[in-house]
């Protein structure tokens, strides 16, 4: 039995999907039944259940093999430190009375810091608690940044041609498909060939700078002159606060690009490149530009 976490996210629901195709046993986990049930019918025992729940998390380990643990986004979050602790205090109270002896998390880029990181911060802190408890074996994939994040920028394009963020344009940023992350995952979740701790640091097949990344959506989407914007924080804050996002959610993110600035969101050691192949430009062609041709 393998219990995914975040099963309805970008890399959860792709990593829950190959463990199937595998035919293996899979228990998925999320808040949302209805949102689960494409995975129920794929075959796979649906568990509905807060992650920050120590007693719900214990019984969706019970009896796993294995477990993908992750701290799904919560963007209404008031304190985010809070919600990011809650969570890993859950899992690490879970995982001792289930007695799981594997997992594969999903940390980040850059979790080798504990400050001036963002949301980055607390999975650092997940991984060195998870670390601390005694007799079992524990996978950290650091992956960079999503290209999946770029769908954030779709409605800013529409409406004003443009990209913007407070992150440099000219700084070079690990991206890095989650379909490549999944795959990672569900490919060390069959082969269970950890032991200890231990971390993976991902990257795509080169890094991009927003700048970059800009004049390659536009190529895709036919607006050959669409570039980035650096704004400041103070602009860019309350647009944030608009999308829903909480002001502690907001301002962590904030943190988090300005650590981008500062060259704090570097892998700690060489990633393996050819593990995660899918290009930038292979992504906008398959998922970006129909996405951004349906909104």
């Amino acid at each position: 039995m393998y219990v995914v976490t975040g099963a309805t996210g970008n890399t959860g629901r792709r990593v829950a999907d190959a463990l199937l195709a595998a035919g293996k046993k899979v228990r998925v986990v999320g808040r949302s039944a209805e949102r689960l049930k494409p995975l129920g019918d794929l075959g796979a025992e649906v568990f509905t259940g807060d992650v920050a729940d120590a007693a719900a998390m214990t019984r969706a380990l019970d009896g796993a093999t294995a477990a993908y643990l992750m701290i799904p986004p919560n963007m209404a979050a008031e304190n985010m430190d809070a919600y990011q602790d809650a969570v890993i205090a859950a899992y690490v109270a879970a995982i001792e009375k289930a007695g799981l002896q594997r997992a594969v998390t999903l940390s980040s880029i850059g979790a080798q810091h504990a400050e001036k990181v963002g949301p980055i911060k607390g999975l650092h802190r997940m991984e060195q608690r998870l670390n601390k408890i005694a007799g079992w074996n524990v996978l950290h994939l650091r992956p960079g940044f999503f290209m999946e994040n770029l769908f954030n920028y779709i409605k800013l394009i529409k409406s004003m041609g443009m990209i913007a963020g407070t992150m440099r344009g000219d700084a070079p940023l690990p991206w890095i498909a989650t379909s490549d992350i999944a795959a990672v995952a569900a490919d060390r979740l069959l082969r269970l060939d950890f032991t200890g701790s231990s971390v993976l640091e991902l990257a795509g097949p080169r890094d991009t700078t927003m700048d970059e990344a800009a004049r390659a959506v536009g190529a895709a989407i036919g607006q050959p002159k669409l570039s980035y914007t650096k704004a400041p924080a103070m602009m860019v804050r309350p647009a944030m606060i608009s999308m829903g996002m909480s002001g502690s959610v907001a301002d962590s993110i904030l943190e988090m690009d300005e650590g981008a600035n500062q060259g704090l969101l570097v892998p700690e050691s060489a990633p393996d490149r050819s593990l995660t192949p899918t290009t930038l430009d292979e992504f906008l062609a398959e998922e970006f530009v129909p996405a951004f041709n349906t909104k």
